[in-house]
Order: structure tokens, then sequence, then C-alpha cells
């Protein structure tokens, strides 16, 4: 009875672990072909052949979503063909589901990378940062966050200027536009005199030839006065010598 209760035991304990594996075994090809994809993205990508390592390395997602290598080993994909928006994307995602602090710290700089590939300096800056807070021996990390405040400086220091340019050419218009309006002001003040000083000249020749006009008719009044006076005397004259008799 004893070893027969002993096999049974042996038996029930053999059907478990059976059981066991074979629930096993989906979640462990599983796991296995997303790692086969992987691999075969990696040849592909040393190959140049990013468009194509991109496809495998999807193909590993869609098998294993967590699998933060072929997140990671994607956003390097998706660098290489310049789309660096899509690929900053991916680099965040591998930060979040990583808790290995040096994968972590390279997840943050291939994404302070990407941020800085796509014009976005200050952002970069902080992936940058964030990178060597987790790992502080990165030099390139410290390299290209140099490198990125540089520029940062460069682009405020550029847009400053733009800014002071676009200020002298307002202050420059409005300017120009005061004078302008002064100058209108000055036309419009000297038009308006030279008006005043020509109706007063007019005023001026209008009252001299009314001047020189009575003028004229006195003088002609006085010239016909002598005339007629001249010619009262030579008749005097004329009688007074008729009346001489020549004795």
């Amino acid at each position: 009875m004893f070893r027969i209760t002993d096999n049974k035991n042996e038996i029930n304990r053999l059907w478990l672990v059976l059981t066991a594996l074979f629930l096993l075994l989906p979640l462990f090809a599983y796991s296995q072909g997303d790692k086969k994809f992987i691999r075969q993205g990696n040849r592909e990508y040393e190959k140049n052949k990013y468009a194509e390592s991109e496809v495998y390395y999807r193909r590993a997602i869609d098998k294993n979503k967590e699998s933060s290598d072929a997140v990671f080993n994607s956003g390097d994909a998706l660098y290489k063909q310049d789309k660096f928006v899509d690929a900053g994307k991916q680099f965040a995602d591998n930060h979040d589901m990583n808790d290995n602090s040096k994968k972590k710290s390279a997840s943050l700089y291939n994404l302070g990378n990407s941020l800085l590939m796509a014009d976005k300096v200050k952002e970069s800056i902080d992936a940058f940062k964030g990178s060597l807070r987790l790992n502080p021996d990165n030099m390139e990390a410290k390299y290209n966050l140099a490198y990125a405040q540089d520029l940062l400086r460069e682009q405020e220091q550029e847009q400053q200027q733009q800014q002071q340019q676009q200020q002298d050419q307002q202050n420059q218009d409005q300017n120009k536009d005061q004078q302008n309006q002064q100058d209108n002001k000055d036309n419009k003040n000297s038009e308006n005199q030279q008006q005043q000083d020509q109706q007063k000249e007019q005023q001026q020749q209008q009252g001299i030839s009314k001047e020189d006009a009575e003028r004229v008719l006195n003088a002609l009044a006085n010239d016909e006065k002598n005339v007629q006076e001249k010619v009262k005397l030579a008749k005097a004259l004329k009688e007074k010598t008729r009346t001489i008799k020549n004795w």
C-alpha cells in the first residue's frame, strides 16, 4: 500500500509539473518570437538597412509590447531615417519601461539627440541633464549638453538681435511718419502764408491802383482847369490888344 500511495503522489507531482510547463510554453515561445525579430532587425540595422530593421523591431513589439529592447532599437532605426520626432517618442517610452538606471540614462541621451536634431534645443538640454543625473560618467552626454547650451545661447542672441532690428525699423518708420506729417504741416502752413501774402499783395495793388486813379483824375482836372484859365487869359489879352489904336 505504501508503495502504491507513493507512486500516486509521484504521478500527481509529475502531472502538475507537466501542466505548468504546458501553460508556460506559449509565453516562452511568445518571448522567443520577439527576440527572433530583434535579432533579425539588428542584422538589417548593421547593413544600414534602417527601414527594414524598423519593420522587424515593430514585429517584435507586436509580439511583446513590454520588450524595451525592441522599443529602444526601433528608436535607433527611426533616428537613422531622420524621423527624429518619432524616434524621440520611442526613447521616451523606453525610459518609462526601464527600471535600470543605465538603460534609462541611455534612453534619455538618445532622446536628447532626437530633440536636438528636431530643433527642440531647450527640451534636449533637459534630456541630457536627466541622462547625466542617472549616469554622470557619460562623456558624450556632457559634450552634447554643452553643445546644446551654446546653440541655445546663439539662438537667443540672434532672436534678440532680430527683435532689436525690428524695433529699430519700427522706430525709423514712426520717425519717418512723424517727419512726413511735420513736412506736410509745414508745407500747408507755407501755402497758407503764400496765399495770405498773395491776397495782401493783391489788396495792396488794388489800393495803389485806386489811389493812382484818383491822382490821375485830380491831375487831369487840374490840367483842364489850367487850360481853361490859360484860354481865358489869352482872350483877355487879345481883347485888350484890340482896344489899342495906332494914332
